[in-house]
């Protein structure tokens, strides 16, 4: 079975990116730049979607997300 899952890439001071995964809390893992963190990210997800069959769990339902900027005066 082929799901897909929206996934956020943060830059880091460092260098490199963060990657999270909205729909899997906790699901989380890093890379030196975007496609070391992309690679990363689908195999943390398919880990955690493989854990969570073990365990019995549900597969929780890809949401409805958009993502938007505001500017803001502070």
């Amino acid at each position: 079975m082929q799901r897909s899952f929206k996934v956020i890439l943060e830059k880091n001071e460092s260098g490199g990116f963060t990657v999270t995964v909205p729909d899997l809390p906790g699901c989380v893992t890093q890379g030196r730049n975007r496609k070391e963190a992309l690679e990363h990210v689908q195999e943390a997800i398919e880990g955690f979607l493989e854990a969570l069959v073990i365990e019995g769990l549900p597969i929780p339902s890809s949401s409805e997300m958009e993502m938007d900027e505001v500017r803001v005066s502070y």
